[in-house]
């Protein structure tokens, strides 16, 4: 075995193939054929899309998991443990069963070189075959036509929505960004798109292949109701729902996506509505309008909204449970997110910035982030920080007990400080009561 535990793997990874993300499953479906794990013996969804596809997963392995089912997921990326990734029946996989998966590939794949994506993405595939679960969800990475999820077909997918984002891999606009996404569509398998408005690109592409395609606005849809919401299709109905946990009127539109998907799953994973009505509300997922609160009063809400269409939804959410202080945002991005839109969609709804530079790569540094700013004519105060902690630090020192803080702009964002939290005695996480 070349390394004896976690981390030994993962640094190693991170290294082997010359590219971080290097699109296209000739290399990787060559090492699962070895593995003999191109086909899974259970019920698979893949879930992509801009915006959205850890909340339907999440939905989705909820519902499921109420109805009695035993659940595998695979999502990414992580916020705290690597081990998130994988999830069977509720519980992380362990470093011990990551460990031999990792060497079970490693074993097996010869010459052939692996991206870090891709050698988790095997892993999944091989303990989900190990522990033979009743249905896995899989979240595609990036895009989906050329991601590694996509090596295995699935029984269903669904494309959540299509937004601008990672535009260096899938194009700059939505024609182009939806065919890769709809490249997870299957022929003459049931197909689910979530976005109300997809590109024709999409389209195009489900008809061209003999893909099931059922459309939200054409084939389902919701409308809310004064305790909660309705979802309907041209097959049924359910009255009276509970709002997701997961907080946000786009979480509607997910849950209306994760039931279609649902409903098209019906004759091989029988759901109940009982359980149906169970799994929305038990939903949970980090790092989307998550809340704590501090014993100096100070709230603290942790998104991940990295991209435009995202961080238009964050200052939404803000703007429906407005606070009585000031909102002041801890910012740190990548560098090949589009800053501008996204300072744009947050602009209105914060009050005060602290921004930091972020210490991984493709971390943008806090000068680009000032010229962005000054760039948008944005006059407002500012501090700047060298980490994230700095920034999360500052804002603190800054905040009365009526202010929130809304820590935003990544994954590594999030992450940092809610390692921070979750070590502190000072704070506690703010239960979540299925308001929209």
């Amino acid at each position: 075995m070349r390394f004896n535990h976690l981390p030994g793997w993962l640094t190693w990874q991170e290294t082997l193939h010359h590219k971080s993300v290097d699109f296209g499953l000739e290399r990787i479906a060559r090492v699962a054929a070895r593995l003999g794990i191109i086909t899974m013996p259970f019920p698979v969804i893949s879930v992509a899309g801009t915006n959205g596809k850890g909340s339907c997963v999440a939905l989705l392995e909820s519902i499921f998991t109420e109805a009695g089912y035993r659940v595998g997921v695979y999502t990414s990326p992580h916020l705290l443990r690597y081990n998130e990734r994988v999830r069977i029946m509720g519980h992380e996989v362990s470093d011990r069963a990551l460990v031999r998966a990792f060497d079970e590939i490693d074993r097996a794949r010869g010459g052939t070189t692996l991206t870090y994506f891709e050698f988790g993405t095997l892993a999944a595939a091989i303990l989900f075959c190990h522990a033979t679960p009743d249905v896995v969800v899989l979240e595609v990475g990036v895009g989906g036509r050329l991601d590694a999820v996509n090596l295995f077909d699935a029984d269903l997918a669904l494309v959540t929505t299509i937004g601008i984002d990672h535009e260096a891999w899938l194009g700059h606009d939505r024609e182009a960004i939806g065919r890769e996404k709809a490249g997870i569509y299957r022929p003459g398998r049931p197909a689910v798109c979530g976005d109300p408005h997809p590109p024709a690109s999409l389209l195009n592409h489900a008809q061209s292949i003999g893909a099931v395609l059922h459309r939200a606005g054409r084939d389902f849809w919701f409308s809310m109701e004064t305790d909660g919401w309705c979802w309907n299709s041209v097959g049924g109905s359910y009255g009276g729902l509970p709002k997701p946990t997961l907080i946000g009127t786009h979480q509607v539109q997910n849950a209306a996506a994760a039931l279609m998907a649902v409903e098209l799953m019906q004759a091989r994973l029988p759901v109940l509505e009982d359980a149906l009505r169970r799994g929305i509300e038990a939903a949970t997922l980090p790092g989307r309008f998550q809340r704590f609160l501090g014993a100096d009063g100070v709230t603290r809400i942790l998104d991940v909204a990295h991209n435009q269409e995202a961080a238009q939804m964050l200052a939404c959410t803000l703007r429906d449970h407005p606070c009585d202080g000031r909102t002041l945002a801890v910012f740190a991005i990548l560098e090949d997110k589009c800053i501008e839109s996204v300072l744009d969609a947050m602009r209105t709804v914060i009050d005060a910035w602290y921004v930091s530079d972020l210490d991984v790569p493709r971390g943008r540094s806090t000068g680009e982030i000032v010229m962005a700013m000054s760039r948008l004519g944005m006059d407002v105060h500012m501090d700047v920080a060298a980490t994230v902690s700095g920034a999360y630090d500052a804002a603190l020192r800054s905040a009365g007990p009526e202010d929130r803080l809304v820590i935003f702009g990544s994954f590594h964002t999030v992450s940092e400080v809610l390692e921070s939290l979750g070590s502190s005695d000072d704070c506690f996480e703010i239960p979540n009561r299925n308001s929209a």
